[in-house]
């Protein structure tokens, strides 16, 4: 094997800690020893359908045990592992099941009649996989075309471990992580797995002081204070749930998950209590206020103690927010991580009882940069604006789009970099003020505007449960802002107070940030990731305001 591969990690982890469990789903328990064997028995039954060295294994599953199995399995078989948004339409799926050129499906059952629509149009799937679950009347009978899950499990058993695919292990063996983003058709993340295991921590965990290993040897005899226990509130085939549970993995760790799809948090506090979990996995306040909210309303019904950090990525957690919880968790360190599917560590803030870190302000990591229009440096304090860029650990490109990956990966003063393309300011004290994406941002009277800026304000009015802001076109300024608001359920009662919200942010904000209209709808509408369509919530506001 050259360079780092996650087969490899996991099965050093199996051999230190065979009877550790290492996944937890209700009433489903599975050792590190049943995590491998199982994985094993799909990895072979993988090889034994014909499929090659980095064929395309997609994952169309919401949290389950068999999500990460088929991860385990066909990074073992040499394969690349392939992850579904199951929210997507069937144009979305048959997009990405094309684009990703998928040779093999594991889906849950309740996914099968719209896989029955699609599947004359996707001759290049080879094997459909179906894992029975609750959701569905007739369980895996639903697809009798497929093959049930837990029959290959069953018929591979005794397999002699480790599978391997006659082209062994590689570091430069691919994951794929699909992201839709805000806008656009879903593009395909290409990360080498050695470049993944050394930006995710190389086996070890910034926030709990554990260093990385050099060695596989390392892995198999190294002995942890503590096994951490990991729940990902959010869906694992976003990339915060699963590249946090990737970690949590390669520290010998389990991962707990919801056998249930809808997210209730008085129903996730009971597992995190259930199972003394130790970290918990978000994405911004789209989880964080319910999660609070439980908590306000219920305070002592939970014993938490076993709760020692909750990490969220993606979206904006509010300090508000954060001082909120803390009032219940005294003990849990918050961490913020900056971060997405093209640029993993861009940033972090923690934050600890009496001492919530400041809304959308991170440490910047060691090889983050900001650069404005010229690739000059901005300088710290000086106010400028400019993009984030990330360089050291960073992914091959997008799967099949060289123009795409051109605009995001490029080269400055000899340095191949990451750009996302987030917007930020360099703060006196050289952290990091994150902005928003450029991609929506709004050109009102010639001033750059950034949603996620004005949004951080409007959240935190008592009448306002979450906000997007669109641009909405002026003969005069060009575009002016639109604030896209969901009430608080106080606001359906006491009546919305459109002048008191627009004021809250004229207070805080220059008064060119200030919306100049107002839209109320019944749900911002996010995604399972927190993360939002600007482009039909722009379609609406112009429709509603006739524009």
């Amino acid at each position: 094997m050259t360079g780092w591969n996650y087969a490899a990690v996991f099965e050093a982890v199996v051999s230190s800690v065979p009877d550790q469990l290492a996944q937890v789903c209700g009433d489903r328990r599975f050792t590190w020893a049943q995590f491998n064997t199982r994985a094993d028995a799909l990895a072979a039954h993988l090889l034994q359908c014909g499929l090659g060295e980095q064929a395309k294994v997609a994952a169309y599953l919401t949290n389950c045990p068999e999500y990460l199995e088929t991860y385990f399995a066909a990074v073992k078989a040499g394969m690349v592992p392939v992850n579904t948004n199951f929210r997507y339409g069937p144009d979305e799926i048959r997009y990405l099941f094309e684009n990703a050129d998928a040779e093999a499906v594991v889906f849950h059952a309740v996914y099968a009649p719209l896989i029955e629509g699609l599947r004359a149009q996707l001759p290049g799937v080879r094997e459909w996989i179906v894992v029975d679950d609750p959701g569905t009347t007739n369980g895996a009978a639903a697809a009798s075309w497929a093959s049930p899950y837990d029959s290959i499990i069953s018929a591979h058993n005794n397999v002699d471990g480790p599978v391997r695919g006659p082209w062994g292990l590689s570091g430069d063996h691919l994951l794929f992580l699909y992201t839709g983003g805000t806008t656009g058709m879903p593009k395909g993340v290409m990360w080498r797995q050695d470049d993944l295991f050394n930006v995710l921590g190389r086996g070890g965990h910034a926030a709990l002081q554990l260093p990385g290993v050099m060695t596989i040897d390392e892995l198999r005899t190294r002995t942890l204070p503590v096994s951490p226990v990991m729940m990902p509130a959010c869906p694992l085939m976003h990339g915060t749930g699963q590249f946090s549970a990737l970690i949590t993995m390669a520290l010998g760790g389990c991962v707990v998950t919801n056998p249930n799809r809808s997210f209730d948090p008085a129903e996730l506090w009971d597992i995190v209590q259930t199972n003394h979990v130790t970290s918990l996995v978000i994405v911004g306040d789209a989880f964080a206020k319910p999660l609070l909210a439980a908590l306000d309303a219920s305070p002592g019904r939970w014993d938490l103690s076993s709760l020692t950090m909750i990490s969220s990525s993606g979206v904006m957690w509010s300090q508000e927010t954060k001082e909120g919880l803390l009032e219940h968790l005294a003990h849990t360190v918050l961490v913020d991580s900056y971060g997405s599917s093209e640029a993993v560590g861009l940033g972090a803030s923690a934050s600890s009882k009496g001492n919530a870190a400041t809304t959308a302000v991170f440490q910047l990591g060691p090889t983050v940069h900001v650069f404005n229009e010229d690739n000059q440096r901005v300088q710290a304090g000086s106010e400028a604006t400019g993009f984030v860029a990330i360089s050291g650990f960073v992914p091959v490109g997008y799967y099949k789009d060289p123009e795409k990956s051109a605009r995001t990966f490029r080269t400055i003063d000899g340095v191949r970099y990451s750009v996302p393309g987030d917007f930020a300011r360099v703060n006196a004290d050289g952290t990091l003020h994150l902005l928003g994406r450029g991609s929506v941002c709004i050109n009102t009277g010639g001033e750059k505007v950034f949603p996620e800026e004005v949004e951080e304000v409007l959240k935190v009015h008592e009448h306002v449960a979450d906000a997007v802001c669109v641009g909405i076109p002026d003969d005069r300024f060009g575009e002016v802002i639109c604030a896209v608001i969901e009430q608080s359920a106080g606001a359906a009662v006491d009546g919305f107070d459109q002048d008191a919200v627009i004021a809250s942010v004229a207070a805080r904000l220059a008064k060119y940030k200030t919306p100049r209209l107002v839209v109320l709808v019944d749900s911002i509408g996010r995604s399972p990731a927190g993360k939002v369509d600007y482009k039909t919530l722009t379609a609406v506001a112009r429709e509603r305001l006739g524009r």
